[in-house]
């Protein structure tokens, strides 16, 4: 019998992960050519997926409706509790600022296709609006409609793999030097790509508990977009020069890099097609991102001000997600370029540094003994927050 549930939440999985910078890890991971590229991919998926499965450990620990706040207040104290209140909120505001911009501008394109003329600021409400109350509506709706999105987005991926295969140089994949594979900008993006941990707690409510099933979820979820994001490398960098007025490097050193990347394969392939498909796939990828994002973040918040999901505390709690990086769009659209930047370093915070801690202090200091442990001992903690630190030191070092 297939299990729709686990799927769905693979899938919103998936969804965390592979968002609209999934367009820029070909380009940040450009310099240490494909092995270097495929080296660094696996190492963060590693480390993340353990960063995971100890936030998962820790979770147990406590009562349903636990996030990261109240998880960290329980086992690491009130400094513990200021970290994840201010890292969750640099991180999760930053991400939704960022799908909103990206959302209201593809949504005023679209209805622009149609003769419709929008202003930033009402696209930026609207789109609000129309997506924001798919999460009002709960977790249920979201894995719905992630189904839905996630589905369109599996196929304008492989379309786009089938229309750029043929075009592909072996010998381009050869570039690069596995010496740059220390860069700042290469780590921190990589490792934002599997931040699907602060989905865990949701994830946990609504599964009600049942730890078989969270593993499978968090195992087969992070496996799937380290499978997507190999292929993808593979093909960007196949079929993109490194060097060049239109190579990887000038992308990346481009102020729209994104932009620049679709231009570039829709001039190697020649075709529309392949313009369509990427403007399609990467238009899936922000509403995914934001829906998970948002759902995570509705569940922080909830969660930090001790609040039920009802009536007008339910109000209360979208208000404080949805409004702050609504109002910066609507304000200041290019406000957070510089802090999604520092997403990675926010991730290593929140998804590393502060689970091993968490796990270290229940496991050693208040010797708690839950439903799960995660294997491996002092030495798997010790290697997850060093590589937290390692992050957050190469991110702010560049």
């Amino acid at each position: 019998m297939i299990d729709f549930k686990l799927i769905g939440c693979i899938l919103m999985v998936v969804g965390t992960s592979i968002g609209a910078g999934m367009l820029a890890l070909p380009i940040a991971t450009a310099e240490l050519g494909f092995i270097g590229s495929l080296i660094l991919l696996f190492t963060c998926w590693a480390v993340m997926l353990s960063g995971a499965l100890l936030l998962l450990e820790v979770n147990l620990w406590l009562p349903q409706r636990s996030h990261l706040v109240s998880m960290a207040k329980a086992t690491i104290g009130p400094i513990g509790q200021l970290i994840a209140w201010l890292a969750y909120l640099l991180l999760l505001y930053s991400l939704l600022c960022a799908y909103i911009a990206g959302g209201s501008d593809l949504l005023r394109h679209l209805l622009q296709t149609f003769g419709m003329s929008i202003s930033p600021w009402t696209a930026a409400i609207s789109f609000t609006l129309l997506f924001g109350w798919i999460v009002y509506i709960g977790v249920q709706m979201v894995d719905y409609v992630n189904r839905g999105l996630m589905l369109f987005k599996f196929i304008t991926y492989f379309g786009l793999i089938a229309f750029l295969t043929p075009f592909l140089n072996p010998a381009l994949l050869a570039g690069g030097a596995l010496k740059n594979i220390t860069l700042g900008t290469a780590i921190t993006v990589t490792i934002t790509s599997f931040g699907f941990g602060s989905i865990i707690p949701s994830l946990r409510i609504y599964y009600a508990g049942d730890v078989r099933k969270l593993k499978q979820t968090i195992v087969i979820g992070s496996l799937i977009p380290l499978i997507i994001y190999a292929i993808w490398d593979a093909i960007i960098m196949g079929v993109i020069p490194l060097q060049g007025t239109h190579g990887l490097v000038a992308v990346l050193n481009s102020s729209d890099a994104v932009s620049q990347l679709v231009k570039t394969l829709s001039g190697v392939a020649m075709s529309g097609t392949v313009t369509l498909f990427t403007k399609v796939f990467t238009s899936i990828c922000v509403l995914t991102s934001f829906l998970c994002v948002a759902l995570s973040l509705v569940d922080f918040v909830a969660d930090g001000f001790q609040l039920e999901k009802q009536g007008k505390a339910n109000l209360f709690i979208h208000a404080i997600a949805f409004l702050p990086p609504l109002i910066i769009v609507m304000g200041f659209p290019g406000i957070f370029i510089d802090a999604l930047q520092y997403a990675g370093i926010y991730c290593a915070i929140l998804l590393l540094v502060l689970p091993a801690l968490m796990a270290w202090r229940g496991r050693y200091y208040k010797g708690v003994a839950g439903r799960f442990l995660v294997p491996g001992g002092r030495f798997l903690l010790l290697l997850v927050g060093m590589a937290g630190l390692f992050v957050i030191f190469r991110g702010l070092a560049g």
